[in-house]
């Protein structure tokens, strides 16, 4: 009888170590997005701080579906004085047939120095059946974008958003959200 009580504990206590020093269990992605219907311009309504966006008060992302299967990204960014920025760059599936992880990379002085190195995850982790709201993000948990084809965005989806995010390990307290556009500067 020791024995067995003695076995079941070390048992749990392996399974409570068993992703111990692993890091963050990689979030569930929604396994097939539709490119075709995914493809057109969404617009950020908040995101987890970054260096590339850290001037952005408003940010838009425009995706068109390739003949290869691959998808152009130009992600646009605006800043406090209401000017706009943009990169220029590509997804593609991290494996082919699967299109809820994608590669993205983009055409700059960073991609031409390290150009096997300089792309990150974009993790498709919810998408509604009407493609109108998407929660993506990178596996790591560091980067995080809720998005939707309205510069509005309405208290349900912003809820059901959130609820994703932090049921997936997002840390949501740190979100900088859109700036709307009244506050922004006409130019």
């Amino acid at each position: 009888m020791k024995r067995i009580l003695l076995v079941a504990c070390a048992a749990a206590l392996l399974a409570g170590c068993a992703n111990s020093g692993t890091g963050a269990v990689p979030p569930k992605t929604v396994e097939k997005v539709d490119l075709e219907r995914y493809q057109g311009t969404w617009y950020e309504q908040a995101r987890l701080p970054m260096f590339f966006q850290r001037k952005c008060k408003q940010s838009e992302a425009h995706y068109a579906l390739q003949a290869d299967g691959s998808v152009s990204v130009i992600n646009k960014c605006r800043d406090a004085e209401g000017k706009w920025q943009e990169a220029v760059g590509q997804a593609v599936p991290q494996v082919e047939g699967k299109t809820d992880k994608l590669w993205v990379s983009f055409d700059n002085w960073f991609s031409d120095l390290l150009p096997g190195v300089a792309k990150g995850e974009y993790w498709v982790l919810y998408l509604d059946d009407d493609y109108q709201h998407a929660l993506v993000g990178s596996p790591n948990h560091k980067y995080l974008w809720l998005l939707s084809r309205s510069t509005e965005f309405s208290q349900a989806a912003r809820t059901k958003m959130l609820e994703v995010a932090h049921g997936q390990g997002y840390n949501t307290e740190d979100l900088i959200w859109r700036t709307p556009d009244a506050e922004m500067p006409m130019q």
